[in-house]
């Protein structure tokens, strides 16, 4: 049985891996030593034969156990799990598996595993379950997750969510190469900062980072700011001028709101991102420049290429390491650090001292749908800090200040349904609240199950359940 990562048991933590293939063991044992207190001791065993001999010979804080390499012909994968949770002696058990089957979560969940991981999964993402998984059911561990707090501030980023780790690795990944970044998200996501953030970290930084908003320039004006004019070229150019392109040679081309982009002028910008070369308007001469093109659109790009509003050649030149980044109502557990961010930064500014949220204000706004994102929390946070004097922010302070909630049409009454019409069974009823409440979560079952207040492993029973019914009458 291989040590991965050895260290004094006294003094930190253990963790038993199962996983017979070595390299993901390696990767995530890495991963997850760089995000806990203290390094702590991972052992690494191949299948569930070793685990319950690594279980029965010592003790260990949490046990991931990857179902395909405990799976055993003569024994049941449910049996297997119900022996390593007995021998664990009140670990936290996580099942990890690549999510081709539902039968097999709840499997897991049945025998007492904690929660069920779809792989791949990264260090600090596991890092983040395991603190969520302990404070949600108790647990007082050795070992201690620093991934919410730890990662909280990234590169102009703030949040520590699940959701935010995996955008933190994307950008830790894509930001050294040259190739075009394509950014999606809806507006108030920080599709800019990402911008920044990708510069900020690749070879280009200390170079310029020179950003153009295609929706906020006139279209006739477009092509001058992004390539660039000649003296005489019309009526008021005076002297040559550089575009956008010019200016950030060297560094980093930042299109933001790439798909308000005119037809016209997006055949141009093939071209140069073909050839690399540009010609200022009025200009035949063609210069060279080497920049990084990164772009961003808060619309559905496959949509504007269907609405014939965006090229197809060139969304596929562009899009080649794309970024999504998730909306604020995916990610509760980063409403309230960003908050206490922005009253920290703009109590400084006004020279005002805020103790922080009530527990009913904190609650009013994790609860809140967010349609704004970041920016409109950003702005409701500054609103709060400059119509009050200071203490603690009440949810009466947070309703006073909310002008979008005021101001958003009242939700649709419900119809009154006929008495003669049809009135689902109580199980599909029951569906569609737990369908649409992992649906609001992005498909995190973990989230929408403390939401609805019940336990993961009720959904994914359930959702068995559900399957064997269409399955019977199919």
């Amino acid at each position: 049985m291989p040590m991965l990562n050895r260290a004094d048991p006294e003094s930190q933590g253990t963790l038993l891996l199962i996983d017979r293939d070595a390299a993901t063991a390696r990767l995530l044992a890495a991963g997850l030593s760089g995000c806990l207190v203290a390094a702590p001791r991972i052992q690494a065993v191949a299948n569930g034969k070793q685990a319950i001999e690594a279980l029965r010979s010592g003790a260990f804080d949490i046990v991931l156990a990857d179902l395909s390499s405990i799976a055993d012909v003569s024994e049941r994968t449910e049996d297997v799990v119900a022996r390593l949770v007995k021998l664990a002696e009140g670990a936290l058990v996580l099942a990890l598996s690549d999510g081709a089957s539902i039968s097999g979560a709840v499997a897991a969940m049945r025998a007492g595993a904690h929660d069920y991981v779809v792989k791949p999964i990264n260090g600090p993402g596991m890092a983040a379950r395991i603190g969520e998984l302990a404070q949600r059911h108790g647990k007082t561990l050795s070992i201690e997750a620093t991934a919410p707090t730890g990662v909280a501030d990234f590169a102009g980023f703030i949040g520590a969510s699940s959701a935010m780790q995996f955008v933190y690795e994307q950008i830790e990944r894509i930001a050294p190469s040259a190739a075009p970044v394509f950014i999606t998200g809806e507006s108030g996501t920080g599709k800019d900062v990402c911008a920044e953030a990708l510069h900020a970290k690749g070879p280009r930084v200390g170079k310029p980072i020179v950003a153009i908003n295609c929706a906020a320039i006139p279209r006739d004006l477009m092509e001058s700011e992004l390539f660039g004019v000649a003296r005489g070229a019309y009526t008021g150019a005076h002297e040559d001028r550089k575009g956008a392109a010019e200016l950030a040679d060297g560094g980093t081309l930042f299109l933001d709101e790439i798909g308000e982009m005119d037809l016209s002028l997006q055949s141009k910008l093939l071209r140069f991102l073909q050839t690399g070369t540009l010609s200022r308007v009025g200009d035949a001469s063609e210069r060279q420049v080497d920049v990084r093109v990164i772009c961003a659109t808060n619309r559905n790009p496959m949509q504007l290429i269907t609405e014939k509003k965006f090229r197809e050649d060139l969304f596929y030149r562009l899009h080649v390491l794309p970024i999504h980044l998730p909306p604020l109502r995916q990610r509760p557990t980063d409403i309230m650090v960003l908050a206490r961010h922005f009253l920290e930064r703009y109590a400084r500014e006004e020279r005002k001292a805020f103790s922080g949220f009530s527990s009913e204000a904190a609650s009013g706004l994790i609860a809140n749908e967010w349609p704004g994102n970041v920016r409109q929390l950003q702005n409701l946070v500054r609103r709060l800090v400059v119509m009050f004097d200071g203490g603690e922010i009440s949810a009466l302070m947070c309703a006073a200040a909310d002008i979008e909630g005021q101001n958003r049409a009242p939700a649709p009454a419900v119809p009154v349904r006929d008495k003669t019409s049809a009135i689902l069974p109580m199980w599909q009823q029951e569906q569609h609240i737990i369908e649409d409440a992992i649906a609001r979560f992005g498909g995190n079952i973990s989230l929408a199950a403390a939401a609805l207040e019940i336990s993961p492993s009720t959904i994914y029973r359930k959702r068995q359940s559900w399957a064997e019914m269409v399955s019977a009458v199919a």
